[in-house]
């Protein structure tokens, strides 16, 4: 039975990738910041499964003693990990670069960047140690080499992860231990509503762009799922949105409308 350590896993994706893979059998470790993000997602998880195949833990993603926490109790609980996913992150509304608030640069840095570098160094430090495992990191927009005006601060830093990958698995290249991406695409969560709060106007705007580009969380993260526990290739990217895929949705848009955001809500301040 593989174990499975997922950060930011209380909601949205990362919620999602813990529901599907403990449907395929796996041991799911879930943490998120905060306890009662934990225990809404823990009690959700277990409906009809119990927890003995669940482990809850609050972890920071920027704080390095938390990440290792997280590591060393996963270990002790499940005895090893199989596969460490940094999914933790978070978005921003899109602005102009002169106009984004220092304070909100360096919580989506550290968020999306020093998470996911204090993730990898965790994991592959107890990897290597037990002989083997894989880490996967969450690319998003920026990470392919796309540019969107307004975004520049959340492709830096998904740009900066992309870099990380293809270095850890050349780090960890003809060793036991593989290191991947998982790219998603645009997902109806609340790493995409949440920016918008308070802003009905702007989300009118967008709202028909991002139905045709997005997708629903229990559709892909299931896939997404099947594609990580098949996996045994190192330096891969798993991608949903393909290009194919999207060049579809385009064409199709104007007779086949989509409302995937459903009841999201963005006019709550």
């Amino acid at each position: 039975m593989k174990t499975i350590v997922i950060t930011g896993s209380t909601r949205g994706i990362g919620y999602g990738l813990a529901d599907a893979l403990l449907e395929l059998g796996c041991q799911v470790v879930v943490s998120g910041r905060t306890p009662e993000g934990i225990e809404r997602a823990i009690r959700r998880l277990s409906e009809g499964r119990g927890q003995e195949h669940l482990l809850s833990l609050t972890c920071d993603v920027t704080d390095i003693d938390q990440v290792q926490a997280l590591w060393d109790s996963s270990l002790s609980h499940f005895g090893k990990v199989d596969i460490w996913i940094n999914n933790a992150g978070l978005g921003h509304f899109p602005r102009d670069w002169w106009q984004m608030p220092p304070e909100e640069i360096r919580s989506v840095v550290e968020a999306n960047v020093i998470g996911a570098m204090y993730g990898a160094r965790v994991a592959l430090a107890g990897m290597r140690k037990q002989g083997f495992g894989a880490l996967y990191n969450m690319e998003g927009m920026g990470s392919d080499g796309r540019k969107v005006a307004g975004m520049a601060l959340y492709g830096s830093t998904k740009s900066a992860l992309g870099y990380l990958t293809d270095s850890l698995a050349k780090e960890v290249k003809g060793s036991a231990i593989i290191v991947g991406a998982l790219r998603p695409g645009m997902v109806a969560t609340d790493l995409v509503t949440k920016p918008y709060e308070g802003r009905p106007e702007e989300w009118a705007k967008v709202k028909g762009i991002f139905n045709i580009l997005s997708e629903r969380v229990e559709t892909v993260t299931p896939w997404l799922a099947d594609k990580v526990m098949a996996n045994r290739k190192n330096g891969i990217r798993i991608t949903w949105l393909t290009n194919r895929k999207l060049m579809w949705r385009f064409l199709t848009a104007p007779v086949r409308k989509r409302d995937v955001f459903g009841d999201i809500t963005t006019t709550t301040n």
